[in-house]
């Protein structure tokens, strides 16, 4: 495991650096906060062990800028601000825990060992993209080549599951289920309309089409090459 520790103490960061290294970690230290943040920024680590304060950036303001500039990595204040206002305001900066001074130091790596086995948070995509094609999940619209497209409410839904599937077939049940919300067969033609219709929109005005049907089978949307 690769930690990084950002402390001012000499004799705390000596004492849980040899403990890191002790228990097979590489462990690098820096006591100021902004080469704390340009390493955190510049480098991969599992964990960061960040004291509060600091000279030159405090750890509530380094953690936030790390959030702010898309940073996941797992952050374990330690310090010895222990009182509740203090462990609120760090876990609202971005931290994922928090331990006092003084402290032990099997406590100290239970938790390091804690964080780093959080599995990776996800982001969460909120822009779908095929080819020149985009949806926006969160303002709702949808371009293509730049040009804005007009989609209705379900013609929406279709196209953004279509597209969280790029380059697989989706079936007609698969579309009623995630669509429709239909568990059973209408015995109508509501897909093949739709499907229609968005295709009119996405397609017959650009010269490559991205809404291919595949016979017998269901719809895929993709770039041909």
């Amino acid at each position: 495991m690769r930690i990084l520790l950002i402390e001012d103490d000499p004799s705390v960061s000596a004492y849980v650096a040899r403990g890191l290294c002790e228990q097979g970690h590489v462990c690098d230290v820096l006591a100021e906060g902004t080469d704390g943040l340009f390493q955190a920024t510049r480098e991969s680590y599992d964990v960061l062990v960040i004291d509060r304060m600091l000279p030159g950036l405090d750890g509530l303001s380094l953690v936030r800028a790390l959030r702010a500039a898309g940073r996941k990595t797992p952050v374990l204040f330690l310090t010895a601000l222990g009182g509740i206002d203090d462990r609120v305001d760090g876990l609202e900066a971005g931290a994922d825990d928090y331990l006092i001074k003084p402290f032990a130091f099997a406590e100290l790596m239970a938790r390091v060992n804690a964080l780093a086995r959080r599995p990776p948070v996800q982001e969460v995509k909120t822009v779908l993209r095929v080819a020149d094609l985009e949806l926006d999940l969160m303002r709702r619209t949808a371009t293509r080549a730049g040009q804005p497209i007009d989609l209705l409410p379900r013609e929406f839904t279709l196209l953004e599951v279509l597209m969280r599937n790029e380059g697989r077939v989706v079936t007609r049940t698969m579309l009623l289920e995630r669509v429709w919300d239909f568990h059973f067969d209408p015995k109508t033609s509501v897909v093949e309309t739709h499907v229609s219709r968005l295709r009119a929109k996405i397609d017959k005005p650009f010269e490559t089409a991205l809404l291919h049907t595949v016979k017998n089978m269901g719809y895929s949307l993709y770039a041909a090459r």
